[in-house]
């Protein structure tokens, strides 16, 4: 059996410069290079993480081996200023996990999905007054859009209307403010500042006036509601204990961002893509009038759209919005024959895992035909919800709202890009579009009626 042998390391004279000017270029080119083999990337100092993309790599790490790669390290630090601390150094993990799990069970989702339906459609009423006149931003419509619909699932009717607008407001600022600095620069210590840092500590502390209060006043009222809020004040361990005000609150923050963030980003990359497609939009509006027609979109429709389901995945696949998993290495290890080393940093990339040209042909391809039906691929091919253990328990929710959402917009409005922006992604704590997006909503021909 022949002795493991060190990684590549891939020195950071080759990508640094560019990780810094434009880093979706550099880790392109790193992607390039590796072109599915384990390297390390000579970043700065000892900071030399692995990177891994294959997917035979990435199983051994998400599942086979998914106790020795720990969620914490300094990868995880800028969101933990956020969210709390990943579930890898947080003893309360297991009872966030459990009531994320049972609040986005099957039957669950499909108790309330005609509830989120009914609100989708509100909010897209709302966007109507404001977008068929005149260009409005992608960005901004969607966040308030996907925050109309979640938020139903995650405090129930506990925030008004005007609450909900503000979280999504001051959470995407804490999600763009000093993440692209932070993550690029993770050894740099929090006392060091960095562009964003105050944006970003404004924003967390907007956050917590507005969360706060809900967990208070639902312990004092008593939890008694499915929503995730009453969940996890209700959640208790074997020994009987239950979560602190501050567990909860970063339960529900947790529960805000991964619910959000992948949605409002692939939102904004839809709606570039139909407009550069016309193919393949022209096929998606004819499912949408066949299936949902003049009535408004509810769950006995989602099996029937099928293609929109299709697409949505194929935007998922390409701008894949979680574009880093990192990983603590606990012990040593050996991964395809390649040492790795305890201690260590390792990343996973979603981003480069899509774009493997073994894995995905024509992989810079838009092409929804990916997904259909009797297509078979490795289960780790596919990361976008990342897997194992770890796997996001709310994909099959994310894949209904979406399709939701573009049955909602679609079937009354056709929208139209302003101006000549790129689609080409920037990356922060998400991947997203790198330049603002406008368009306006050109209606077609459905007479509009309140929900």
């Amino acid at each position: 059996m022949p002795r493991p042998r060190d990684a590549k390391t891939i020195s950071s004279f080759r990508f640094l410069p560019a990780l810094l000017r434009d880093p979706v270029q550099a880790t392109d080119e790193v992607g390039r290079i590796s072109d599915g083999d384990i390297v390390r990337l000579g970043v700065v100092g000892p900071f030399r993480p692995y990177l891994v993309t294959h997917p035979d790599h990435v199983q051994h790490v998400l599942r086979d081996h998914a106790d020795n790669y720990r969620r914490e390290g300094l990868l995880w630090k800028p969101l933990s200023r956020l969210v709390g601390e990943p579930s890898g150094a947080d003893p309360a993990w297991a009872l966030k996990k459990g009531a994320y799990q049972a609040m986005f069970s099957g039957p669950n989702i499909a108790s309330f999905t005609d509830d989120v339906a009914r609100a989708i459609v509100e909010a897209v009423d709302e966007l109507a007054d404001r977008a068929v006149d005149r260009p409005v931003d992608a960005a901004d419509e969607m966040t308030r859009l996907v925050y109309r619909a979640i938020t139903r699932v995650i405090v129930g009717d506990k925030m008004p209307l005007d609450q909900i607008d503000e979280l999504g407001r001051v959470l995407a600022t804490a999600t763009t403010s000093s993440f692209r600095s932070r993550m690029l620069l993770p050894f740099v210590p929090f006392w060091v500042p960095l562009p964003g840092d105050r944006a970003f500590r404004r924003a967390v502390q907007a956050v917590d006036d507005l969360i706060f209060p809900i967990v208070r006043d639902s312990r004092r009222r008593g939890a008694d509601g499915g929503d995730i809020v009453s969940r996890l004040i209700r959640a208790r361990d074997e020994n009987g204990n239950g979560l602190d005000e501050q567990n909860i609150r970063d339960g529900v923050v947790a529960l805000f961002v991964a619910a959000t963030e992948t949605s409002v980003s692939i939102l904004s990359f839809l709606w570039m893509v139909l407009d550069s497609r016309p193919d393949i939009a022209a096929k998606l509006y004819a499912e949408i009038d066949r299936v949902v027609g003049t009535d408004h979109p509810r769950r006995a429709h989602l099996s029937e759209l099928r293609y929109a389901k299709m697409v949505t995945q194929e935007v998922l696949r390409l701008y894949s919005p979680g574009w880093i998993i990192p990983r603590t290495v606990v012990a040593d290890d050996v991964i395809d024959g390649v040492r790795i080393r305890k201690g260590s940093i390792l990343v996973i990339s979603p981003y480069l895992t899509h774009r493997l040209a073994d894995v995905w042909p024509d992989p810079r391809v838009f092409d929804p035909e990916r997904f259909a039906p009797g297509q078979s691929r490795h289960r780790f091919a596919f990361l976008t919800f990342s897997g194992g253990p770890h796997q996001c328990v709310g994909s099959y929710f994310f894949t209904i709202e979406a399709q939701l959402i573009m049955a909602a917009m679609l079937s009354r409005f056709e929208p139209v890009i302003h101006g000549s922006p790129s689609i080409e992604p920037r990356l922060g704590l998400t991947l997203k579009p790198s330049e603002r997006i406008q368009f306006l909503l050109r209606p077609r021909g459905r007479v509009t009626s309140n929900v």
